[in-house]
């Protein structure tokens, strides 16, 4: 009888040993599964931030080169200095009035021509920066913090309009807030229930 009790008391005590290990185990591999979660969302939310930058910089450098007065002024000038100067070649080649001011024209629309292209480009050039952004948005809108999936889809329509700096302002701060919402560590259950009770 006495064996038949040690022989109990070791199955309980193997089975209660066996249950705590795996408690313990799977604890422990939840708990690096939602530090590989947190981790791999920090930088997906790093790679966001990273490409909102790009974006608002090429955007004003875009602004800057080719959209201020100072640059609307200089191109009103060089298109009066290349249609005065196409106009002062003919009339020396020896052209009638009519001539001088169709050539005067030609070398006015040539540089417009010329500078729209250009204007093209740097506006083609913001293209690449949003399209890095929308890519780094991807994986965040397939998050599973529904906070962190809807921040990330208003900060995108706020990239749509980069002018409207208020909005993206605003759209940015409530994404950093979400990310780091869902990246805190998450207090233990008692912890909580503690603080929820000091309350």
């Amino acid at each position: 009888m006495d064996k038949l009790i040690e022989l109990a008391s070791t199955l309980v005590s193997g089975a209660c040993i066996a249950v705590l290990a795996a408690w313990l185990t799977n604890r422990s591999r939840n708990r690096q599964e939602q530090q590989a979660e947190v981790g791999a969302l920090r930088v997906q939310a790093d790679a966001m931030m990273v490409a909102v930058a790009e974006l608002r910089g090429a955007a004003a450098a875009n602004r800057l080169l080719w959209e201020g007065p100072a640059e609307r002024a200089r191109t009103f000038l060089l298109t009066v200095l290349a249609f005065t100067g196409g106009a002062a070649r003919a009339r020396i080649a020896g052209g009638t009035d009519v001539q001088s001011g169709l050539v005067g024209f030609g070398g006015a629309a040539e540089l417009l021509s010329r500078e729209r292209v250009a204007n093209k480009q740097a506006a083609a050039a913001v293209r690449e920066p949003l399209t890095r952004a929308a890519t780094a948005a991807a994986p965040l809108m397939r998050c599973s913090d529904t906070a962190v999936a809807t921040a990330t889809e208003q900060l995108l329509t706020a990239l749509a309009g980069v002018e409207d700096t208020a909005r993206l302002d605003a759209a940015l701060e409530a994404f950093g807030r979400a990310v780091n919402a869902a990246t805190a560590p998450r207090l233990p259950w008692w912890r909580r229930r503690r603080s929820g009770l000091a309350e």
